[in-house]
């Protein structure tokens, strides 16, 4: 019996520990009167140039040539943007007693944002899948939570963010369709130079973040909403996650098999439709959540981490089973072989 992988270190993401340090900093020094709203009017203009450079980066070319494998694609979308928050739902219903309002609607907004790149990309290239496919996937599912994201939020959420008030459309109109859409429309003329700054402009990314993080765990401590969390109930949530992260690995990789996609489109499946992208969703919950965005992010935030940590380990098995698929007739004799055999290559 094959021991099952573990790799030396297990990824706990760096960034990760910076927001952890940031929300400890608005816990001991959050921003007050005229500095929150210095913070508050930065926190708005940082969300905007997060989504211009979204736009700014993404190659309409690149996606309109991946519709090529349009059911692989509807079938992420359709893991993100409807099993998700029906599963995002099915634990709210359950866990009433056990979050308070707050961390439950984190708990729903998480299921509701679109899935990473980065992260799918990696993953999908260690365990040898559809490396393109992958790529296609979470860049249309970026692209589809620009909008379904605050849809879904404003259908499920209700009043928690705003409903569907002229309010919460022209915030986001303003502060993510429009700069993404500029992005887009600029992306001939500044796209050679966002690719040529990547890594600068992606401390500016990740800046932009801690900002938002910054404000809006501020803004909850000025509210008192940290007297809602206790070690038991931080716990609780932790456990539904797990249980909403082993569904969702388990749905993508079976389901993908009963819908007849090969091995390498369900790695890629598995991997763009299983996780969340906290680069977007963060964000989104600042400008959705306003001062109740501290412990609506926090789900989010602990999300990544664990999906991070189970998807390192499940990428390396997935790479150690290079086998070929083999058609139904041969099964048997796979499993039953004449005599014992060796591999050179094992």
């Amino acid at each position: 019996m094959r021991r099952p992988y573990l790799p030396a270190r297990l990824p706990v993401d760096p960034y990760v520990l910076a927001l952890l340090g940031t929300v400890g900093l608005a816990a001991l020094l959050p921003a007050r009167g005229a500095a929150a709203a210095a913070a508050g009017a930065a926190s708005t203009a940082a969300v905007a140039l997060l989504f211009f450079l979204y736009g700014a980066r993404l190659s309409t070319r690149e996606a309109l040539d991946g519709l090529r494998h349009w059911r692989l694609h509807l079938t992420v979308l359709a893991c993100t943007f409807l099993l998700f928050p029906v599963l995002g739902l099915a634990l709210c219903a359950l866990a009433p007693g056990l979050l308070p309002p707050a961390l439950r609607s984190g708990l729903l907004f998480l299921c509701l944002v679109p899935s990473t790149v980065q992260s799918s990309i990696a993953f999908t290239s260690i365990a040898r899948g559809n490396v393109p496919a992958a790529i296609c996937a979470g860049s249309f599912s970026s692209l589809a939570g620009i909008v379904l994201t605050p849809l879904l939020a404003a259908v499920l959420l209700g009043g928690r963010t705003g409903g569907f008030s002229a309010d919460a459309i022209l915030k986001i109109t303003l502060q993510l369709l429009l700069p993404f859409l500029l992005g887009q429309a600029l992306r001939r003329w500044v796209g050679g130079f966002v690719t040529r700054h990547k890594k600068t402009l992606g401390y500016v990314d990740r800046g932009s973040i801690l900002l938002v993080v910054y404000t809006a765990f501020s803004a909850g401590m000025a509210a008192g909403i940290w007297q809602q969390v206790s070690p038991l109930r931080l716990g609780a949530l932790m456990l539904l996650e797990a249980v909403l992260l082993t569904v969702m690995l388990l749905v993508t990789w079976y389901g993908a098999a009963r819908l007849g996609f090969g091995r390498e489109d369900r790695i890629a499946i598995q991997f763009a439709g299983s996780k969340k992208s906290l680069a977007a969703g963060l964000p989104m919950a600042s400008v959705l959540f306003g001062a109740q965005a501290g412990l609506a992010v926090l789900p989010l935030m602990l999300f990544h981490q664990m999906q991070l940590m189970v998807c390192a380990v499940l990428a390396r098995r997935r790479a150690q089973d290079t086998r070929p698929e083999l058609p139904a007739d041969r099964v048997a004799e796979v499993s039953h072989p004449a005599r014992p055999t060796s591999s050179p290559h094992r």
